[in-house]
């Protein structure tokens, strides 16, 4: 039974993980010292799991896809609608794929990804991955600017680790045939961005995430041990609970073009599921984004930290200013890259007047919150609905080289880079905060990992560095892995496990009409829900405005689930559109109720009530897993959570 069940050992439960609540705010966000993070929270020191195994030769043999599974005796384990693996990774972007292509040298692996795999926050990212591999460059001035752009809430451990060890990530996807720029004297050629003292940003042209995801994509495609599920999406993770300790067993998801539940059973759970961008009216996130594994982990009552910083990108293309108007609305905003600047690019209002000199000694190449928000005071001191970037002055051959993919869009809209300035605005971009994870990515919740863009680490403070996100994913991807494999090693899943947890209901049940009528309500809804956010916890912030938030998210919430509820809708129902309604709403609760902790304004957090920093709350937001009866549907995991034998 052990071979047929892939390899599932036997599950020890060790290293108790203790969370203090004492020092929970009535709100139920806490505020933790960095500074003694240890003492206060005993989450991002997992006492990790004791002694790195080797694995065995009948561990080696073990080592199969799942199709080999349904062929053998175990075929009436493994169907359709369940599937056991060893691994189960959830996303497609460079933390996913790094982490299974490790991981895969011990046991079976899937990756669930909620469309295309290749259609990740990651394929989007423009500038690079920022890491020292110029000998005038040093770890301590990347760890330097790392913090000051963080405001001083990084956690310096952290920092140092993903700066020391990030030089390593990259020259291996070197290794495994990824393409960056060179420079005509052959080494690797090293932009400078926002925020940084040196050129250090290894790039592909404007593509740089793109390249890193097909050179990943095809190492997987390669891997016989990974099988990947594309269009597959995560509704709530499978958990039990046991003396205390609440234990991860692997995630119900919705395939979406067979309209099947489908359950994956495994050992250990790495989530690197993204950010939560569409929470807000424009984006240069994918669809995809919306915020589902925090939503899902904070379900599954996992700690999520940080969530008030939100960074909005300074310069996204606006479409208003284009001579030609894109035929239809953009699904996301298309990125202007920070590099754009980096390499000489001069911010102008629409009446050419230089304006970051103004706000900011760095001007141009000052950190993005502060870019932002300087474009932001522009637009409402003037009137007017986007700014100017010029690259113009600069050689046009070089403009050409450095910005193909820029050039190649802004001219089908009429407009050339090379001799005209492009019009952009602010737009959602990067999720700060996420679920809190320690140094080796691990969660509160045993068996659960995380991430890229989903975790929160402490490296980005109170605002990410340019480039440093693909960074630590890379480093948090191969950080996870040993403590991963021991998990896999000493875990014990019982093949009856599947089968307690009760299946999820398909919204296909529903006659058509009605489901059509529940699809558009919550088209809308996802609408006023946007309108909200960019309304009233945007770049600036204020007391009253994120009080009135938090109550009008909380009527629009209560209005569409009354709505579906009417309409024959189940607690257990599952939806596309309706799953990921419910885990907009679960992100942007978080967001407003982080946000109306921190009183100061620090970093991505700009708020009028408290506009200066203060060092007495220089410390991280922190909340907890509320008492279930407290809970709204959004916030409720559709399984009840079972007790562990």
């Amino acid at each position: 039974m052990a071979a047929a069940m892939n390899g599932f050992a036997s599950l020890q439960c060790k290293a108790t993980v203790h969370v203090d609540k004492g020092h929970m705010q009535p709100s139920g966000v806490a505020f933790f010292s960095p500074n003694n993070r240890c003492s206060q929270l005993h989450i991002s020191r997992i006492p990790h799991f004791i002694g790195a195994k080797a694995v065995s030769t009948s561990q080696q043999r073990m080592r199969h896809k799942v199709c080999s599974i349904r062929a053998s005796a175990a075929s009436c384990l493994q169907d359709d609608t369940t599937k056991y693996f060893d691994f189960v990774v959830i996303g497609s972007g460079v933390a996913g794929l790094r982490y299974a292509l490790e991981v895969s040298k011990h046991g079976s692996v899937a990756i669930i990804t909620k469309a295309e795999p290749h259609e990740s926050n990651t394929n989007y990212a423009q500038g690079g991955v920022s890491a020292v591999l110029c000998p005038s460059d040093s770890v301590e001035s990347h760890m330097q600017d790392t913090i000051v752009a963080g405001a001083y809430l990084c956690d310096e451990e952290t920092v140092r680790v993903v700066c020391t060890e990030g030089p390593e990530r990259v020259k291996e996807l070197i290794s495994m045939g990824a393409s960056f720029d060179h420079g005509e004297d052959g080494r690797l050629h090293l932009a400078r961005e926002g925020g940084h003292s040196h050129n250090r940003i290894v790039h592909s042209a404007d593509m740089t995430g793109r390249e890193i995801e097909r050179a990943l994509l095809q190492a997987v495609d390669n891997d016989d041990n990974i099988s990947l599920f594309g269009h597959h999406f995560a509704i709530d993770l499978l958990t039990c609970q046991s003396n205390g300790e609440i234990y991860c067993y692997g995630v119900d998801s919705l395939d979406t073009e067979t309209q099947k539940a489908v359950r994956f059973i495994s050992k250990v759970t790495l989530l690197a599921s993204g950010g939560v961008g569409h929470i807000y009216p424009t984006t240069t996130n994918p669809l995809v984004a919306t915020g589902d594994g925090i939503a899902m982990s904070h379900r599954a009552q996992a700690v999520i930290s940080n969530m008030e910083f939100v960074q909005f990108h300074p310069t996204a293309l606006s479409d208003e200013g284009l001579p030609i108007k894109p035929a239809t609305r953009r699904e996301n905003a298309f990125l202007i890259t920070e590099a754009v600047r980096g390499d000489g690019g001069i911010l102008y209002n629409q009446s050419m007047e230089r304006f970051m000199p103004l706000y900011d000694d760095r001007a141009e190449l000052a950190p993005r919150d502060v870019v932002a928000r300087s474009i932001d005071d522009q637009l409402k001191k003037r009137g007017e609905k986007y700014v100017l970037l010029d690259i113009s002055h600069r050689p046009r051959e070089k403009v050409l080289a450095h910005f193909p993919n820029i050039a190649a869009e802004c001219l089908r809209h009429g407009l050339d880079i090379t001799r005209q300035p492009i019009p952009v605005v602010p737009a959602a971009h990067y999720m700060c905060g996420g679920v809190r994870a320690g140094l080796q990515g691990e969660t509160n919740v045993k068996g659960l990992y995380v991430a890229g863009e989903v975790a929160c680490t402490g490296l980005h403070g109170a605002n990410r560095l340019a480039s440093n996100s693909l960074l630590e994913a890379l480093v948090f991807a191969r950080r996870a892995v040993q403590p991963s494999i021991d998990h896999m090693v000493d875990a014990d899943v019982d093949p009856s496990f599947a089968t307690k947890w009760a299946r999820p209901m398909l919204s296909a049940s529903l006659r058509g009409s009605i489901l059509s009528d529940i699809i558009e309500k919550t088209k809308q809804t996802r609408m006023e829900l946007q309108s909200i956010m960019w309304g009233y916890v945007g770049i600036v912030r204020s007391t009253n405005r994120l009080k009135h938030a938090e109550w009008k998210i909380s009527d629009l919430e209560s209005e569409w689930v009354e709505f579906l509820f009417r309409r024959g809708w189940k607690p257990t129902m599952v939806g596309v559109e309706a799953c990921e309604m419910r885990n907009l709403f679960c992100c942007a609760k978080l967001v407003v109720k982080s946000a109306l902790a921190r009183h100061e304004s620090r970093g991505l957090h700009f708020t009028e009530d408290f506009p200066y920093l203060e060092e007495s709350k220089r410390k991280p937001t922190v909340i907890f897993p509320t008492h279930i009866q407290e809970l709204t549907w959004s916030s409720k995991p559709l399984q009840k959570q079972l007790q562990c034998k």
